[in-house]
């Protein structure tokens, strides 16, 4: 599964390509692609997903029966480097791009990298054109050390407005604008004059790899979430089997980094419209939906923090979770994560019969909590919902760090779940 893993991040370097990369991988295996705005369905049990911008939901239906849902749910988005609207410009000579943060990135993470650019572009007709300029394209330059002699000291202090911006040419009197304009429009292979808006990321250009003396750790940007997603995607895959009345979902959502509130996220409708059509088609109605929804769990598959040989006090001391120990259950009093006593019992039982090492995660009291897409969708469908991931390092950095061994006892746990 790894070099499959490490293959799957390379080919994902902005939301748009994952959602792509998940598609292209269900399509390969058979899955049938529904259109949300076709009024039927017509599904017969079978293997279906439905797309919506950088999101996608996929299903297994067994049988005409459904009872539950077995549900998983990711995020396709990571924390980067995003273009603005009128983003090419000239400064001191240089040409630079405007950029807005996307989500809690590791800001420092992305200094003296070759950034390469990726992204959605949109004519005048309508149409979204994929790009992808998988080449040293932009760099965000850090400040030489003369120039600011106490930062080793002080620490580094970036203004996202002011020292962000990657320089990516020199000026040589032409139109900035229009020079990027005509990147995009060769990129896409669409006259510059029908570009009428985009959606573009910077990201880093180094390839996922294997590293450590044993090759045990996994070396890559974006694998918070996109390990959770390729994880999802292999134990759906591996699923066809399992109770009949039971439908394996995995739902990858965008804008998890940014808080799940919108159409694509985790907040939208996309879900909670996906498997109440399902319902219909099979012969359910709105109570039974409901009663479905009310029996259903549903995985939020998020990765989770290892403790930091470095940092070990940043750690709750008995909830140290650490690379290569397997999967990690996370629970949050204040429903930062959506874990309950309930839920949790099920994960244990569940990695206990399989034989599957399992972790737990709390932040310690006196420091704050992340969150992932487990709340939101709790509330949104009422379904009880277990926060699970893997361990990693350097989360939100432009280059992480997990271990090679946890992804596949993460996608067999999940396997088993959709497996009923």
């Amino acid at each position: 599964m790894l070099p499959n893993l490490l293959s799957f991040l390379d080919r994902s370097p902005c939301s748009a390509f994952a959602a792509d990369s998940l598609e292209q991988d269900l399509v390969a295996a058979g899955f049938i692609r529904l259109e949300p705005t076709a009024p039927r369905w017509g599904v017969t049990p079978g293997k279906y997903l439905v797309r919506s911008g950088a999101a996608v939901v996929a299903f297994v239906l067994r049988s005409a029966t459904v009872r539950r849902f077995a549900l998983v749910g990711a995020h396709t988005d990571s924390p980067h480097l995003h273009l603005k609207p009128n983003a090419a410009h000239v400064c001191e000579g240089c040409l630079q791009m405007g950029v807005e943060v996307y989500g809690g990135a590791l800001t420092n993470s992305w200094l003296d990298r070759d950034l390469g650019l990726a992204g959605t572009v949109f004519t005048e007709d309508g149409q979204a054109h994929g790009v992808r300029l998988a080449r040293p394209l932009a760099r965000v330059a850090q400040l030489a050390i003369h120039l600011d002699r106490k930062l080793n000291d002080e620490g580094l202090k970036l203004n996202p407005q002011l020292h962000l911006a990657p320089l990516w040419g020199l000026d040589r009197g032409t139109d900035a604008g229009q020079e990027f304009t005509a990147l995009l429009a060769e990129a896409a292979r669409v006259p510059a004059a029908a570009i009428t808006g985009h959606d573009l990321a910077l990201y880093d250009l180094t390839p996922a790899t294997r590293g450590g003396v044993r090759n045990d750790l996994i070396f890559s940007g974006r694998l918070d979430n996109l390990a959770s997603c390729h994880a999802g995607l292999q134990a759906l895959l591996a699923s066809a089997e399992g109770p009949a009345d039971t439908v394996p979902v995995l739902a990858c959502f965008d804008h998890e980094e940014v808080g799940s509130q919108s159409r694509d996220g985790a907040e939208g409708g996309l879900l909670a419209t996906t498997l109440e059509r399902l319902a219909l088609e099979v012969g359910l109605d709105r109570g039974g939906f409901l009663a479905a929804l009310a029996g259903s769990l549903m995985i939020s598959a998020d990765m989770a923090h290892a403790a930091h040989p470095n940092y070990a006090d940043r750690h709750e001391p008995r909830h140290k979770p650490r690379l290569g120990g397997g999967p990690v259950l996370k629970s949050n009093a204040n429903q930062r994560y959506a874990t309950s006593g309930a839920t949790a019992a099920y994960i244990r039982g569940l990695a206990r019969r399989h034989g599957i090492p399992l972790q737990d995660f709390v932040a310690r009291t006196d420091l704050g909590c992340g969150s992932t897409i487990g709340p939101a969708c709790a509330a949104r469908l009422g379904v009880a919902v277990a926060d699970l991931g893997t361990p990693m390092l350097s989360m939100h950095s432009a280059r992480e760090c997990a271990a090679a061994e946890d992804h596949g006892h993460f996608i067999s746990l999940l396997a088993a779940h959709f497996r009923g």
